[in-house]
């Protein structure tokens, strides 16, 4: 049965479409790093699958500056089934989620699905996710499973977060890689070329229909994680610092509530003193005070330049992600694949 419609003759921008490879049914993004021994059975199993959406598609591979044999594996994957695979090797690693920027830029899905490379999200599970959004008027689902195979440090860190993604955000959703968004969401996400990104902040700033389905989650095959507790620190610290003020108001609130505090303790104190009960001046008290308030300082002083320090860098253009060569059909009018277009080699 066929679950997607054809697509339309007028693509998202209002151009019209006279290339029939101008748009596909699906686009599945995989961001690519040190899986060599993982790629050829992700691509058997992706492939399996998506034949049997009667659909077109595409399987854009970004390898993120891997250190194995990732590229050479994609390049065997590109010269075995270049009708339907396009493969991107940056220049360095530069993280996921500007892996997954440059993936997005490229994909010409009616529908763009992401998910990892290391195979815990089962691609057999992508039919299920392309039924759901394509029957309701979501832009956005994201596959959230029940168990997750992971060691449980990395449960935890996914757990916090995820925690951080509904403060901030004010949504129920649990946020994974495993997503499916329309093709209209993925092209507006292009707006932002800076760095530091978090994508699924992207996607809440651009939609509110969001949702989630049930999906399966399996133990990886090979290897170990990429995500290091310091990484997911690093992505929780690029959600609060791009997306919200939290940071600084915590800063703001402790540093009155520290002044307030030592109001309170200097007017108790001064009366201590007026009724003749404090006989020697403590030392204790005084070098409490000073690593208090210097604590204080020192933490709000962190903070903003850590928002200072962002700001610098983004004005001075640090680029979200370079490209080296690019195997595959890649349509060069497609302004979004900012560096691929001028720096690739097909």
């Amino acid at each position: 049965m066929n679950m997607l419609a054809r697509p339309p003759e007028i693509g998202m921008s209002g151009v019209r479409v006279d290339d029939a490879r101008s748009q596909v049914g699906i686009s599945v993004v995989v961001p690519v790093y040190n899986s060599a021994r993982t790629l050829e059975r992700l691509y058997t199993r992706l492939s399996a699958v998506l034949r049997g959406l009667e659909t077109s598609y595409e399987i854009v591979l970004i390898d993120d500056g891997s250190r194995d044999d990732s590229w050479a594996k994609l390049e065997a994957l590109g010269a075995l089934d270049p009708q339907h695979v396009i493969a991107v090797q940056l220049m360095r690693n530069f993280g996921q989620h500007n892996a997954l920027m440059c993936g997005l830029a490229i994909a010409r899905g009616e529908y763009v699905l992401t998910m990892d490379d290391d195979l815990q999200n089962p691609p057999e599970e992508i039919p299920k996710m392309l039924v759901n959004i394509s029957k309701s008027n979501l832009d956005l689902v994201y596959g959230v499973p029940d168990d997750r195979k992971h060691a449980s440090w990395r449960n935890l860190g996914s757990a916090i977060v995820q925690g951080f993604y509904r403060t901030v955000f004010r949504n129920p959703i649990r946020p994974t890689p495993f997503r499916i968004m329309r093709s209209q969401l993925a092209k507006n996400v292009a707006f932002y070329d800076l760095n530091f990104t978090f994508l699924d902040g992207l996607l809440a700033w651009c939609t509110s229909r969001i949702g989630e389905t049930n999906v399966e989650h399996h133990a990886r095959v090979e290897g170990k994680s990429n995500y290091s507790i310091s990484k997911l620190m690093v992505l929780t610290l690029n959600l609060y610092t791009n997306f919200s003020l939290l940071p600084l108001q915590v800063v703001s609130g402790l540093g009155f509530l520290t002044a307030l505090s030592g109001f309170a303790l200097g007017t108790y104190y001064a009366l201590q003193y007026l009724l003749s009960n404090i006989l020697v001046p403590g030392y204790a008290s005084t070098i409490i005070a000073v690593l208090i308030l210097g604590g204080m300082q020192l933490l709000a002083l962190g903070v903003i330049g850590e928002y200072v320090g962002r700001l610098h860098l983004n004005v001075n253009r640090k680029p979200q992600y370079v490209v080296r060569q690019t195997i595959g059909s890649i349509p060069s009018a497609d302004a979004n694949v900012r560096a691929a277009a001028s720096s690739s080699v097909v």
